[in-house]
C-alpha cells in the first residue's frame, strides 16, 4: 500500500468511528448519571439502617425496614444497570478496534463489526431499562412516603 493511500485509508477508519466515540461519550454521561444515583442511594440506605437500628416502635420499624429493602432493590438495579453499560461501552471499543483490524488487515470483518455493535445496543437498552425501574421505584416510594405522612398528620388530628 503507497504511504498516501494508507493515510487516506486511515483517515476513512477514523471518520467511521467518530460516530461510536460520541456514543461513547454519551455513555460515560450515564455512567455519571448513575454513580450519582448509587451514591446517594447507598447514603440513604446507610441512615435509615442507622435509624432502624435504633428504632423501639414496631410499626416505625416496619416502614424503615420497607424502606431499607425499596433501598436495596434500587442498590442491585443501578449496579446492574452500571454493568450493562460498561459492558456496552466494552463492545463499543472493540467496534472501533475491529474497523482499524479489517482496515489493516485487508479481512472483511463487517459482519463481526454489526454484531458487536448489534450487542452494545442490546446492552445499552438492558442498561436503560434497568435505570427506568430504579427510577420508578424511586418515585413510588416518594409517593408512598408522602401518603404515610399525610395519614400519619391525619391520625394526630
Amino acid at each position: 500500500m503507497e504511504p498516501i493511500n494508507a493515510v487516506e485509508t486511515i483517515a476513512g477508519v477514523i471518520q467511521l468511528s467518530v460516530a461510536p466515540v460520541f456514543l461513547l461519550a454519551g455513555i460515560a454521561g450515564m455512567l455519571n448519571v448513575l454513580s450519582v444515583r448509587l451514591g446517594r442511594v447507598v447514603d440513604r440506605a446507610r441512615v435509615v439502617e442507622a435509624h432502624l437500628a435504633g428504632e423501639r416502635r414496631q410499626d416505625h420499624r416496619e416502614v424503615l425496614q420497607s424502606e431499607t429493602e425499596a433501598l436495596w432493590k434500587r442498590i442491585r438495579l443501578v449496579n446492574w444497570s452500571v454493568r450493562m453499560f460498561v459492558s456496552g461501552a466494552l463492545l463499543v471499543c472493540m467496534v472501533i478496534m475491529t474497523l482499524f483490524l479489517g482496515e489493516m488487515t485487508g479481512l472483511n470483518l463487517s459482519v463481526t463489526i454489526a454484531a458487536l455493535f448489534i450487542g452494545a445496543m442490546c446492552l445499552l437498552i438492558l442498561g436503560l431499562i434497568l435505570f427506568l425501574f430504579e427510577v420508578s421505584i424511586s418515585t413510588r416510594r416518594i409517593r408512598e412516603g408522602i401518603v404515610e405522612i399525610l395519614a400519619s398528620d391525619d391520625d394526630e388530628t
